[in-house]
């Protein structure tokens, strides 16, 4: 998962960050508590990528992301992800948290059944809680057992996590 380029853009819940390499994005990240941490976050995380415009498919990715954070429905699953480097059962645990709908959740428990692991909740919770790609692999629509919020690594943490889902729920 080299990153060749990475700049940050607006979102109705602050700047994020994107990285994109030759085969894709490889990785995103959710606002800061300052666009200025933001910026140091994404440098410390691809210390070669060089900031800058983004590619015409990188940057239809961030409009499209763009649009699903201000609540107009927007399908993020043909944005491509380079997943190198990332263990198998996380990128299994990945591909199956991007078919969950906007507006929908899903619990870790779900998600570890559906794997075919159904006592691995707590594997599931921990690599959605590394996972390099938040939105576009919506980590936020995994919910604990009986619906709980659960915890959600972003800056903001939890409440971060329940603005996501509102937004969608209200729009999707």
């Amino acid at each position: 998962m080299t990153a060749f380029g990475f700049t940050l853009f607006d979102t109705a819940i602050g700047r994020c960050g994107v990285a994109w390499g030759e085969r894709g994005i490889v990785g995103i990240q959710l606002p800061e508590a300052s666009e200025p941490k933001t910026r140091e976050r994404m440098l410390l995380r691809f210390p070669t990528a060089a900031e800058g415009a983004p590619r015409p498919g990188v940057k239809r990715a961030l409009d499209r992301i763009a649009a699903l954070l201000e609540g107009r429905g927007s399908d993020l699953s043909a944005i491509a992800l380079d997943m190198d480097g990332v263990p198998p059962f996380h990128r299994r645990v990945y591909e199956l948290a991007r078919t969950i709908p906007p507006g929908k959740t899903l619990s870790y428990g779900a998600i570890a059944a559906q794997l075919g692991a159904p006592r691995a909740a707590r594997a599931v919770g921990q690599a959605l809680g590394h996972n390099p790609f938040p939105i576009v692999v919506p980590c936020h629509r995994v919910l604990a057992a009986g619906g709980k919020i659960g915890g959600f690594s972003a800056h903001g943490g939890a409440e971060t996590k329940r603005r996501i889902l509102a937004i969608e729920a209200a729009h999707g």
